[in-house]
């Protein structure tokens, strides 16, 4: 470095912290930019969905889903990857139906942490539960634990992976809500799919913020948790089911 190099330009470069790039190579450029913040206790992701606003002929949320992480299908339906699915259940009492979709609930007591042997399965700080491909050695226990069959089993090669989403055969999977966005400071991509369809059935936000959008619904309106009895306290909540 040279004499010449003064301390206002020290600190003129020390200060440049949203995003820098340097040539290291003609027409090569490495680029920096801020980690992420790490998951925080502070925070619980959440989504509330409103079942009434919730269209049995939509499957905005699923399509979304698929093409974020590349879920390609092989026409097998008991084996074909679905992070998120719809379902359809009927009162019959009155005969009164709701279609709604149902997905990895993130439970505050994940029974599939629990049985995992190798800790693959796991929760992290903000109370999203995710699968570390890289330690799951593919034993199906949490597809067994999870009382909302909300796991899927990877039976092929996988080709064409996002660099968000690492995939593999012979892995368990389940949907991440996105959790690259989320650290992105965006909505996951079935929120964002339902509010561009104009049905705004999925409402995404941190649960613990009492200011946040999610949780002054949660506080206002009745909403439930499916098989809420088993006490692992979903994260996934629904509004007129």
């Amino acid at each position: 470095m040279s004499e010449g190099f003064d301390i206002s330009r020290r600190g003129l470069l020390a200060g440049v912290a949203a995003f820098t790039a340097a040539a290291i190579a003609p027409g090569v450029m490495l680029y920096a930019q801020p980690a992420p913040q790490a998951a925080s206790a502070r925070s619980r992701w959440g989504i509330l969905i409103d079942v009434n606003q919730c269209d049995a002929n939509c499957d905005g949320c699923v399509s979304a889903c698929a093409k974020e992480f590349g879920l390609t299908s092989f026409d097998r339906p008991t084996t074909d990857p679905q992070w998120i699915r719809k379902l359809t259940v009927t009162d019959p009492d009155t005969g009164n139906s709701h279609s709604f979709p149902v997905m990895c609930q993130h439970c505050k007591h994940p029974p599939c942490v629990d049985v995992c042997p190798t800790g693959a399965s796991f929760i992290r700080a903000d109370g999203i539960v995710l699968v570390d491909r890289h330690l799951c050695i593919g034993c199906r226990y949490c597809m067994m634990a999870c009382p909302y069959k909300a796991r899927n089993f990877v039976h092929e090669n996988i080709k064409d992976q996002k660099s968000y989403a690492p995939r593999g055969k012979g892995t368990v999977e389940s949907c991440t809500m996105c959790v690259h966005r989320i650290d992105d400071g965006r909505k996951p991509a079935c929120v964002e799919a339902c509010a561009s369809g104009g049905r705004a059935a999925m409402l995404f936000g941190d649960l613990n913020d009492p200011n946040s959008e999610i949780a002054r619904r949660v506080a206002a309106v009745s909403s439930s948790q499916i098989r809420a009895d088993l006490r692992t306290d979903p994260a996934i909540r629904y509004q007129g089911l």
